[in-house]
């Protein structure tokens, strides 16, 4: 997919640019939030560490999780479809890693199967919040399965599936991106009230209105960039975690690890392992 595609789809409002908002999520990047990430893989792999292993990254966005794997002792491989995303992960490699030839960092997608097709296999295949973005979340499915080594493990997030809601979502993040850059804020501030509104009364009622704000959103990220990245995510796609489960496990994998939404509008997380 040419990078003359990526800017064709963010002119036309079929894509969000998640790159741009990326960006802004480094100016707040911090050591708690770094150290943050590197504990949600260390929980979810159930690992204290990665030395040894090579890590790809599918989708790297701003790098947060590119450097988490690095700093757990990881051989890091990063790529991404957003040009601007690649240079995010480019300038934390740059920061905490320079010329550090143990991390990789390039263009490319998860759609395009002679790219995947020339990265090797790997013993940790990362993808989380990504695959529903590429526009083909099945294809984008069976194109990383090939990437993981016998004996390795597939870390993914995927949107659950909401029916009517997922429906209702999709039309808002279609107007959301149609919509010029100084009118957002009529889709933005309604989507904050809705997605932060009822965090913001609990916290009120037990004396401290900005609690669940200031402790951030969980894996190190940052509640503000993450509102924006719901609200203008496209494409959008989104599955039930069954579904997810069943297709893997029909190619051979098992389910390590499962961590619902709970029903709502946010990621399923799963961690498959291959037999080796």
């Amino acid at each position: 997919m040419a990078m003359t595609d990526h800017g064709a789809e963010i002119r036309e409002g079929r894509r969000f640019e998640f790159g741009a908002n990326w960006a802004r999520f480094l100016e707040s990047l911090d050591e708690a939030r770094i150290e943050r990430a590197q504990r949600s893989l260390q929980d979810m792999l159930g690992a204290p560490d990665l030395r040894g292993k090579r890590f790809l990254d599918v989708g790297s966005g701003s790098g947060l999780f590119s450097l988490a794997a690095r700093r757990l002792g990881a051989s890091v491989r990063s790529f991404d479809y957003d040009p601007k995303s690649v240079a995010c992960t480019q300038e934390l490699r740059r920061r905490y890693f320079p010329d550090d030839p143990d991390w990789t960092v390039e263009r490319g997608s998860a759609l395009d199967a002679d790219y995947l097709g020339r990265l090797g296999r790997f013993d940790v295949v990362y993808s989380w919040g990504v695959l529903h973005h590429t526009g083909a979340l099945w294809q984008a499915l069976e194109n990383v399965s090939p990437l993981v080594a016998d004996g390795g493990r597939l870390f993914l997030a995927i949107y659950n599936d909401q029916g009517w809601a997922s429906v209702l979502w999709l039309r808002v993040k279609q107007l959301y991106n149609r919509l010029p850059g100084p009118l957002r804020w009529l889709v933005l501030g309604p989507a904050f009230v809705r997605l932060w509104g009822p965090a913001f009364v609990r916290d009120l009622l037990h004396g401290d209105p900005a609690r669940t704000w200031r402790e951030g959103v969980g894996r190190g990220m940052d509640p503000w960039r993450d509102v924006v990245d719901w609200v203008g995510g496209l494409p959008f796609e989104a599955a039930r975690p069954e579904k997810i489960v069943d297709y893997y496990a029909a190619k051979g994998f098992r389910l390590e690890r499962l961590e619902t939404s709970g029903g709502g509008h946010g990621c399923n997380e799963f961690v498959f392992s291959r037999p080796r």
